[in-house]
């Protein structure tokens, strides 16, 4: 009989690893709480070392129909807009990768997971959301909504920031505000001024805040997203907020390049941005018979454009260890706990460089004036991680 693994969560890591699962020969159910798969937000950066997994899950095709693909990323000053740093991108990456960068609408990069899902013959269920969780050595047994219970040879959290089965696994309590507010716009860049437009990855560094824009659908819509310091007033789970435009005005006006744009924009949504502690060790991210994948396990801050990208590389991962499980019965266990140190030291990794972006991002002062001379004089020797973008050539 073939293992089963029950995945929680239907975002996109639960769906990655749903597919995953079944690509290493595993049967797997899908459980998400809400009524339909979807995702919120606008843009996400996929760097060479995400979007050469999904070349080897068969997406490539899939991925050139909904991407765009800039040429280059510029980091420029919000104050005067004087240029700071420049990395090529596009074919430079390529021969470098041997993968793209690209960028993509968070909705499309889930209808891309849904139909892997989909086409691997993963079992998905949705208004089923997994209350409780009990391993017990054997197998490992699931509450479904209070309503019925389930049993498999594995389960695997993607439930994201606010996951309830992480408690099994870490029990460290809630996840704690970064002491940063995101606000994010998207525009048809036929809405906008000639100038405003750009096919290029755009990044303005200011003080306590930056500004990131890029193209999404093929390079048709404008995603801008600002951060900036600060607390939002709703809910911190709440990633959907009504945004309080006159706020994101005010805290532009010491940046009249990125004040326009922002201005331009016409809707604005609002999050809080929450954060743990990086990684300790791979008892954080697999205990038994449960495994934790993306936010679940490593949340990520934006700084450093990977929250979705370390999700895909964890469910490859998953799926290459959970491969060498042959049949119900064999030592799962074994296989979570080398997914788990396979990967834990390259996430807590990332986590620390997001958080350290952050500081550097929003510098003021004498730390402002060395990060700015430190990317005119470095330029792409800053902006590029052979390290990051390398992983699995």
């Amino acid at each position: 009989m073939k293992p089963t693994a029950i995945i929680a969560g239907g975002g996109i890591g639960g769906l990655a690893a749903a597919g995953a699962c079944m690509r290493a020969g595993w049967q797997a159910q899908l459980h998400e709480r809400a009524e339909d798969f979807g995702e919120l937000g606008a843009g996400v950066q996929l760097g060479p070392n995400v979007t050469r997994v999904m070349h080897e899950w068969g997406l490539a095709g899939g991925l050139r129909a909904v991407a765009a693909f800039p040429a280059a990323l510029r980091v420029s000053s919000a104050h005067d807009n004087t240029p700071l740093g420049f990395m090529k991108l596009g074919e430079d990456f390529v021969r470098r990768y041997g993968a793209p960068y690209a960028t993509i609408h968070r909705a499309d990069l889930l209808g891309m997971m849904l139909a892997l899902a989909r086409h691997e013959g993963v079992d998905l269920k949705v208004s089923s959301p997994i209350t409780s969780v009990l391993d017990t050595g054997d197998a490992v047994r699931a509450r479904v909504a209070d309503r019925y219970d389930l049993e498999g040879d594995a389960l695997v959290a993607a439930d994201g920031l606010w996951s309830r089965i992480r408690s099994h696994v870490c029990g460290d309590g809630a996840p704690v505000s970064s002491g940063h507010v995101a606000y994010r716009g998207l525009v048809a860049q036929k809405d906008l001024p000639q100038r405003m437009r750009s096919q290029d990855i755009n990044v303005w560094l200011g003080s306590m805040l930056h500004v990131v824009a890029y193209p999404v659908l093929r390079g048709e819509e404008l995603n801008v997203v600002a951060i900036v310091q600060g607390r939002a007033r709703g809910s911190h789970q709440d990633w959907n907020q009504d945004a309080a435009e006159a706020q994101l005005y005010a805290a532009m006006q010491s940046s009249p390049v990125v004040n326009e744009l922002v201005q331009a924009i016409g809707a604005w949504r609002m999050w809080a941005l929450n954060d743990r502690e990086p990684v300790q060790g791979a008892q954080q991210m697999a205990r038994g018979r449960v495994a934790l994948v993306g936010d679940s396990a490593h949340p990520m801050l934006p700084f450093f454009a990977q929250g979705a990208g370390m999700a895909i590389e964890d469910a490859a991962e998953l799926g290459r260890m959970l491969a060498t499980v042959p049949h119900a019965g064999a030592d799962t266990p074994l296989a979570l706990r080398r997914y788990a140190m396979n990967r834990w030291q390259r996430c807590a990794r990332v986590q620390k460089r997001s958080r350290g972006n952050g500081d550097i991002f929003h510098a003021t002062g004498f730390m402002q004036w060395g990060r700015d001379l430190a990317m005119r004089l470095l330029g792409d020797r800053l902006l590029d991680q052979p390290w990051l973008y390398g992983y699995g050539r």
